[in-house]
């Protein structure tokens, strides 16, 4: 049975092993500068250092957050920071899938404040694949490149691991749309996001009036959700579970602690007006279709591609590719709905839950997403709020209450709300061992905590 949708009002993570490359550099240091570093520095235990006591950049890193709170910029300069994962002792770890000089050779960034002013003054680089996600789990580093994911031992006061990793799993689909891996953790199995290789499975991909493939063959090895064991090295992708299907990017997955249940916020398609203008408006396309908060279930089946949910109605409606025309419902009355919705083309890049106690009480337990922010090209009208920032979604009885506040904003900075004109986007979300939280930006290479400081 579906679950009941929930409108909203807006209030404001190839090939060969991973070569060990170590880069240090010192504090303000742009990556990729070496100096001189002991690795095996301990850090400071941060869970002792009240973060209320850290002194934030006067601007927050340039931006904007409710009253009480302040950033610090953690690292700048970084490259293209995708997702990121903090350690019980206060390192931070960062997915890259680029390099500071614009190379593809992204790897890890290992970062640690050893003098316990809250900005990382020891930077080193390891690995040379691009990836996305990265979790710390069972003492373990676990990274998501986009093929496989791996697993390094760091052990002791290291910062990066003494060897090469093991492999999880590999062979993981990595088409040219969506190729990036998303991984998270319950107590007992890794998932993984495989998302879709294309917009909508059309015949000709991305085409005005092009029809969809019918059945989807992308379906058993994409757009989905896989589960898999995390302590099992060697692993094929048919060693895993497809877990859910219907869902074309979920690169916001998290599995909400002391619960075991797997949510996660989708990226859904694109183009309605621009291939589909018998049935959409141009303005049509700015609105729908929304992007959905889910629980994810082991045989949940959310409707990509045949079906996107249009926040406007509330509803679940048929594709034009399978010959809807925005109103049919067709085979989507059995697909399974969204907990509550987000705007259109906003992005969701990654998602965390609050447990820690840093915050004021009515964040925990609650879920932070990052979003991207709209792929604005210029063709179709834009929206009043493109999404270029981190929400808050409260959480009551497991479930969100479907409202969402804007947490942090100004990512965009002086420039414009478009992928090349905004000086920031956020992109991933870590809670740090002292409650803090980590958001990181894709754009610009840098990288935020954000304390509470009190009112």
């Amino acid at each position: 049975m579906s679950q009941p949708s929930r409108s909203i009002r807006p209030r404001i993570i190839s090939a060969a092993l991973l070569a060990l490359v170590t880069i240090t550099c010192t504090e303000r240091t742009p990556v990729g500068t070496s100096v001189a570093a002991d690795s095996d520095s301990p850090s400071p235990n941060l869970t002792s250092l009240p973060a209320a006591s850290l002194a934030c950049d006067a601007d927050n890193g340039g931006i904007s957050l409710p009253t009480g709170f302040c950033a610090i910029v953690v690292a700048d300069q970084v490259g293209l920071a995708r997702h990121i994962a903090a350690r019980p002792n206060g390192d931070i770890y960062v997915a890259l899938r680029k390099a500071p000089d614009g190379s593809d050779k992204g790897g890890i960034l290992a970062l640690r404040d050893t003098d316990g002013n809250g900005k990382a003054d020891r930077k080193e680089r390891f690995g040379t694949l691009a990836g996305t996600g990265i979790a710390w789990y069972q003492s373990a580093l676990y990274f998501a490149a986009d093929d496989r994911v791996f697993r390094y031992t760091i052990s002791g006061t290291s910062l990066i691991p003494p060897s090469a990793p093991v492999t999880i799993v590999s062979g993981l689909p990595a088409t040219i749309e969506h190729k990036a891996k998303n991984i998270t953790f319950s107590s007992s199995h890794m998932y993984v996001n495989i998302a879709s290789g294309s917009n909508s499975c059309q015949v000709q991909n991305r085409t005005l009036e092009s029809p969809g493939k019918d059945p989807c063959p992308e379906l058993p090895t994409q757009a989905g959700v896989w589960r898999f064991d995390p302590s099992r090295t060697g692993q094929s992708q048919s060693d895993g579970l497809r877990f859910a299907t219907g869902l074309r990017d979920m690169l916001a997955l998290a599995v909400k602690p002391g619960t075991g249940i797997l949510y996660g916020v989708q990226h859904d398609r694109d183009l309605l007006g621009k291939n589909w203008p018998k049935a959409f408006t141009m303005a049509d396309d700015a609105k729908i279709p929304s992007e959905e908060l889910v629980r994810i279930r082991q045989g949940d089946d959310y409707g990509w591609p045949y079906c996107h949910h249009d926040r406007l109605q509330g509803k679940k409606v048929l594709g034009p590719e399978y010959g809807g025309d925005g109103k049919v419902l067709g085979r989507c009355s059995t697909k399974k709905l969204p907990l509550m919705t987000f705007p259109a083309h906003w992005g969701p890049m990654s998602m965390v839950f609050y447990t820690k106690q840093q915050f004021p009480a009515k964040y925990v337990g609650g879920a932070f997403v990052a979003f991207h922010g709209d792929n604005f090209t210029g063709t179709r009208p834009r929206t009043d709020n493109p999404g270029y920032h981190v929400v808050f979604v409260p959480f009551v009885n497991g479930a969100p209450t479907g409202d969402y506040e804007v947490f942090a904003s100004g990512f965009v900075g002086s420039g414009t709300a478009t992928p090349t004109g905004a000086s920031h986007r956020a992109t991933g979300l870590a809670q740090g061992p002292d409650g803090s939280l980590y958001i990181t930006d894709d754009k610009g290479g840098r990288i935020w905590r954000v304390i509470y400081r009190g009112p």
